[in-house]
């Protein structure tokens, strides 16, 4: 069989134990989440959480159906590659001395990257973009010594005016 990733957009509702009823749902099936990101709507009463998951075709099916059936998912959709917007973003420190930092520069210039800050030893670099980006943002800084990374995990809308949930 063959595993497929699916991202979920799921609007929820911004209360308490929300989160943890939906990452119980996946626990209790043996399902695992392989990204999630959870930030408030312009309208504060609404979260919207963005899930990915990997698995067989019907096992996604399965998980997009429970998660439609909780209380607190008020919509959900699954994020087309073809028809939609994704974006991670990740921070990387990297350990550099005063001669390597122009060529630490100039790779986060090609990639539009941001140097968020600069120590005496270090830098700190934050780029947003697609899963394929980003790693071949990171395969370019593998000869410098990466102290630590973080990654927000993936993040997305689908295009265009049509299907937006009012509530």
């Amino acid at each position: 069989m063959r595993e497929n990733k699916r991202v979920l957009s799921l609007l929820v509702d911004n209360v308490s134990g929300t989160l943890s009823r939906i990452a119980g749902l996946f626990s209790r099936r043996g399902y695992n989440i392989d990204s999630l990101s959870v930030g408030e709507t312009a309208d504060p009463r609404f979260s919207r959480m963005t899930v990915v998951c990997t698995g067989e075709e019907l096992i996604l099916e399965q998980i997009t159906k429970q998660l439609a059936k909780l209380v607190d998912v008020r919509d959900i959709k699954v994020l087309d590659p073809e028809d939609s917007v994704c974006r991670e973003m990740i921070l990387v420190k990297i350990s550099t001395t005063v001669e390597q930092r122009e060529s630490v520069f100039a790779v986060a210039d090609i990639f539009r990257a941001k140097v968020v800050d600069v120590s005496k030893d270090s830098l700190v670099i934050e780029l947003t973009g697609s899963k394929n980006k980003l790693e071949a943002f990171l395969e370019l800084l593998e000869p410098y010594e990466i102290l630590e990374l973080a990654r927000t995990g993936i993040t997305g809308l689908s295009r265009g005016a049509e299907n937006v949930t009012f509530l």
